[in-house]
């Protein structure tokens, strides 16, 4: 059964803003998001960009927003090709406390914004 389904969009201009304030970026992303980010080059800001969506897609999907718990919580990882979320801590008792079995994540960017859409199984 779905539980919850969410979306949202970023511009990936305000990632690129982001990265110019020392210590914002880490504020918001898991350490392996950034070290994976940086591996991209150019579409850095790009790949940041979809994984903040990402992030602010699953609290709609929780129907808390992100609210309870803090965004470094929220992994997005790509697995065989696929973007996956992996939780932490308060993050992941909220998708229990829901009842939520599965994430599915689906991720998509242009030029200047990316996409995230999540949805909860349980």
């Amino acid at each position: 059964m779905i539980l919850g389904t969410g979306i949202d969009i970023v511009r990936v201009q305000r990632l690129s803003r982001w990265k110019t304030v020392p210590g914002l970026c880490e504020r918001w992303f898991h350490p392996a998001e950034l070290a994976y980010a940086r591996t991209r080059g150019a579409g850095e800001a790009q790949s940041l960009a979809a994984r903040f969506a990402a992030k602010e897609a699953f609290g709609k999907a929780l129907g808390t927003r992100p609210a309870g718990f803090a965004l470094t919580e929220v992994e997005v990882l790509s697995a065989e090709g696929r973007p996956e979320l992996r939780l932490f801590g308060r993050a992941r008792e909220a998708l229990r406390h829901l009842g939520g079995e599965r994430v599915f994540l689906s991720l998509a960017h242009e030029a200047d914004t990316a996409v995230a859409m999540v949805v909860i199984e349980g």
